[in-house]
């Protein structure tokens, strides 16, 4: 405070000095040398007051703050509200009025992924089951994507803003968890039945081949009506004990499959072996099979051996299912699906499946065939949900059968 105080007086002085040293020079103007000696002076008193000056700290000059145009901007509060809805793990879609149709509108990002090109093949037909769903009611229900139908949850909430009836529904796609847990159930299912089945008929057939050979050795005290009698009996138990082993076995498939072992799979290569496999059984039956793969180089990650196995399991159905057509036909494509998803279609030109019957073909021992065992479609699913997929069937736009494995 001291030093300030003394660089202010500093000031004063220099200041007055050189005022009083140019007075002096502008009042001696017939004597140069005065005039000089004043000059001299008058700067030792400048540079005086130029180091007083720069060693003075000013205060600092504030500018003034604009005023903020337009109106406050919303609160954070209100921002994260925002960042939730838009983030949710459901669809949430606004429908206008408390009743009937209305314009219905997606509110946040996972309703618009649902109707965006590659998942709902008809947005319209999904506003118009969803306006119609009632209020404070979960309800399970079932819309067309392009990968097949899809199953999901929905609730309706009622509501009123700014004096505006709304609806507020919430949708969550379950297709995928509802395929896991069935998966999972008639895995352990089937485990369960085929273990107890064959330690029932595996002593039963055991049993019945000892019986018949001890009746070979005492054919002979026995009546020959009542030897063959029991002879064929003996036989058929044992050949139908035989023949359940048998069947039960293939089940036991289900229950039992190897973990995938995922590693790049050149689509092209995979469907040239294919081709080379079924390829002359369609050709000899009078009819053909297609391979197709847009763009050639397309890969994927899966077990090669599962994916194999899967699509020849779908290629035998249509060719059973093709069995009394003229000129059968099949045709495998993989494509890039517009959500991005790989996607292989596998159609023939046969009578197709009965829409009644259609939502079964995947389950075990389901089988439309009189001989069927209702494996091969089960399988398929199996194979292609172990290596992170999905395998739908869906109507064909003419005639036959039409089933997309996605991944």
């Amino acid at each position: 405070m001291a030093s300030e105080r003394g660089l202010r007086l500093g000031v004063v002085v220099a200041s007055g000095a050189l005022a009083a040293l140019a007075a002096c020079a502008a009042s001696v103007t017939d004597s140069p040398r005065l005039q000089v000696l004043c000059g001299l002076g008058a700067m030792a008193a400048a540079a005086m007051l130029w180091r007083c000056l720069g060693r003075l700290q000013l205060p600092p000059v504030r500018p003034e703050m604009p005023a903020s145009p337009g109106p406050w901007p919303a609160s954070a509060s209100v921002l994260a509200l925002e960042a939730r809805l838009e983030h949710a793990p459901i669809a949430l879609f606004r429908i206008d009025g408390l009743s009937g149709a209305g314009t219905t509108t997606p509110v946040n990002a996972n309703a618009r992924r649902l109707v965006a090109p590659g998942r709902a093949s008809d947005p319209e037909a999904l506003y118009t089951l969803l306006a119609a769903q009632p209020p404070d009611e979960r309800r399970l229900v079932s819309f067309d994507t392009e990968r097949g139908l899809e199953r999901a949850m929905v609730a309706v909430s009622t509501l009123s803003v700014q004096g505006e009836g709304q609806r507020l529904v919430a949708l969550m796609p379950v297709e995928s968890q509802l395929e896991a847990e069935a998966l999972n159930a008639w895995r352990q299912l089937v485990h369960v039945l085929t273990h107890e089945i064959m330690n029932s008929l595996t002593p039963v057939a055991s049993l019945s081949r000892t019986a018949h050979d001890l009746l070979g050795e005492l054919s002979a005290d026995l009546p020959a009506d009542a030897s063959e009698d029991l002879a064929t009996a003996l036989d058929a138990i044992a050949r139908r004990a035989a023949s359940l082993v048998d069947f039960v076995s293939s089940y036991r498939s289900l229950s039992t499959l190897p973990q995938a072992q995922p590693e790049r799979v050149h689509l092209g290569r995979l469907f040239a072996r294919l081709a080379a496999l079924v390829g002359p059984d369609w050709q000899t039956r009078g009819g053909s099979a297609e391979f197709s793969v847009e763009p050639a180089s397309l890969e994927v990650m899966v077990d090669p051996g599962q994916l194999e196995q899967a699509l020849i399991n779908l290629l035998k159905n249509a060719c059973e299912a093709t069995a009394q057509v003229a000129a059968p036909r099949a045709s495998v494509t993989a494509r890039l699906g517009r959500g991005g998803r790989l996607r292989i279609e596998v159609a023939d030109n046969g009578p197709g499946v009965p829409t009644d019957l259609a939502p079964h073909i995947f389950t075990p021992f389901f089988s439309t065939k009189k001989q069927g065992r209702g494996i091969g479609l089960a399988m398929v699913r199996q194979l292609v949900h172990g290596n992170g997929g999905t395998v739908r069937y869906a109507r064909s736009v003419t005639t036959g059968a039409r089933f997309i494995v996605s991944f």
